[in-house]
């Protein structure tokens, strides 16, 4: 009778040992990266860094995500634009390279804004950027980055 009371004060201790064990591990929620794509058949997976506002460096993120979708079957590639920093500008409706974007965005691309960046001009400027429907929001852009490259995707910087 001993032994089964021990193992059922047992019980209680680990669910708060588990619980509390859970607390510390999982940041809060408005920090976590986006999820990664659901691309579960892509053999290859690329992360383009955007943190400048060259409209050449804009233009050429978008070949490079459009020469890797012909290059490769879109179901066999992950493709995801990082943009922080002055590189989120691509993201603004104003863009000239807007119908483009959201065009690889149909086929799959995903393009991601960094809200530190978004928060940091709001703060400067008195009002909130305008961004894009398509695009997704991730708290920290290089964060993204970081949890991008640390689940096999490669960086690739234009």
């Amino acid at each position: 009778m001993k032994h089964i009371f021990r193992l059922r004060s047992i019980g209680p201790l680990l669910a708060i040992a588990a619980t509390a064990a859970m607390m510390v591990a999982v940041p809060p929620a408005g920090a976590q990266p986006a999820p990664l794509q659901d691309k579960p058949f892509a053999e290859h997976r690329i992360a383009l860094q955007l943190s400048d506002n060259d409209p050449k460096k804009q233009g050429l993120v978008i070949s490079v995500a459009y020469n890797l979708l012909k290059a490769f079957d879109p179901d066999k590639i992950a493709i995801e634009v990082v943009t922080f920093g002055p590189g989120i500008d691509l993201l603004r409706p104003e863009n000239g390279n807007r119908k483009l974007v959201e065009s690889l965005v149909a086929q799959g691309v995903r393009f991601d804004v960094c809200l530190n960046t978004v928060d940091t001009i709001e703060r400067e400027t008195g009002h909130r950027p305008d961004i894009i429907a398509v695009a997704t929001p991730v708290q920290v852009g290089v964060g993204q980055i970081l949890t991008l490259t640390e689940n096999g995707y490669t960086l690739v910087r234009p």
